[in-house]
């Protein structure tokens, strides 16, 4: 078979058919798929490279040296507000997360069913068994419950650097109650809050509790994403502008920093949209999403002492301490997930990737 300059697609295939050369249809179509769907993930590449944040640079920006005149407490305090009498494994994944990369102190306040079985998980967190759901509390009692419940909480409020609400907090109309009025309690102290799992169930539908708060992160997965977008935007989800919509939503939001967790994360605080997209790990155990909530604590409360302390002086990029937190948060995720995928592969759990999470940040930000 001669093949002319000039010839198209089916010109050449005609050709080959008639010199019997053709390879199966089969073949062919999956050829065709192949070239389309290479042409777009390209075309994805190299939309996505121009807003790849710098990660590994951004950690060893934010995390801090080691100092021996530093005090308890100063590496960071986070309080995790979740855990009820189906979910114990959210709150202490997200805790225990925060210690394992660097914070002094985690806390947890849970409902009184679930304080035990947290604290048997380790010695190393603080638990208050404070939180209440609807069939312990009288209708009579809940007005009193409720003011005791968020007293309870705030009068620890102004020790933490950030709170985490939502790792295995349930959907209890009561404590949901509760729940809100903690999470304006910490907006007046001008604490950082990331809203993760059931927290977003809840903000979705009181979306004032965290509209106009510069300090607030949301984390959605694929299906709380949605919700947000139906709920925000009044549309579905458009993968196709998937930046572009993600910066409407944080800016509808009011300027909250918006964490879209996926093939790559997208994170916007409704002025800048970045992503992170470091390889992480096949295996999709439960309880990642938790690891997150707790290591974006910790990066953010690290940004925001980092600057603090540099006002003026500081050269990264983006400044924002959320869009920081999150950057960092998302990449040491990905490469703690990238080890224990490598030494578990189909058996990797949470906790496997929690025990990478020290191992990976001191390969990116030696402590030595």
């Amino acid at each position: 078979m001669i093949v002319k300059h000039g010839m198209n697609y089916l010109s050449v295939l005609n050709s080959a058919r008639n010199h019997k050369l053709a390879p199966p249809l089969a073949v062919l179509r999956r050829q065709q798929f192949l070239i389309r769907v290479l042409g777009v993930r390209g075309e994805n590449i190299m939309q996505e490279s121009k807003f790849e944040a710098d990660a590994d640079n951004i950690l060893r920006a934010i995390t801090p040296v080691f100092d021996p005149n530093r005090h308890k407490g100063q590496a960071g305090k986070v309080a995790v507000i979740g855990g009820c009498r189906e979910y114990t494994g959210a709150p202490y994944f997200a805790a225990i997360s925060a210690l394992k990369i660097g914070a002094d102190l985690s806390h947890v306040f849970c409902t009184k069913d679930a304080a035990p079985v947290i604290k048997s998980y380790s010695p190393e967190l603080i638990v208050h068994p404070v939180l209440e759901e609807s069939y312990s509390v009288g209708d009579r009692d809940k007005d009193h419950m409720s003011r005791r419940v968020v007293a309870e909480v705030d009068k620890w409020m102004e020790r933490f650097d950030c709170l985490v609400v939502g790792p295995g907090l349930g959907r209890d109309p009561f404590l949901l109650d509760c729940v809100s009025e903690i999470i304006k309690q910490a907006r007046q102290a001008s604490i950082p809050i990331i809203i993760d799992g059931d927290g977003l169930f809840l903000v979705t539908d009181n979306l004032g509790l965290v509209s106009g708060y510069p300090l607030a992160i949301l984390t959605p997965n694929v299906n709380e994403y949605k919700r947000l977008v139906q709920k925000v935007l009044n549309c579905e989800v458009n993968d196709q502008d998937a930046h572009g919509q993600l910066l409407s939503l944080a800016k509808q939001i009011g300027g909250v920093t918006v964490l879209r967790k996926g093939m790559s994360d997208l994170i916007s605080d409704g002025e800048i949209v970045k992503s992170v997209s470091n390889y992480g790990s096949p295996r999709r155990c439960g309880g990642q999403g938790d690891i997150l909530s707790g290591s974006v604590a910790v990066f953010l409360s690290w940004a925001r002492q980092l600057i603090s302390a540099n006002e003026g002086n500081l050269i990264i990029s983006p400044t924002n301490p959320t869009m920081l937190g999150c950057i960092a948060g998302s990449a040491l995720l990905r490469k703690a997930a990238s080890l224990a995928f490598e030494d578990r592969k189909r058996s990797t759990l949470t906790t496997d990737i929690i025990e990478c999470l020290g191992r990976s940040l001191e390969d990116i930000c030696p402590a030595c």
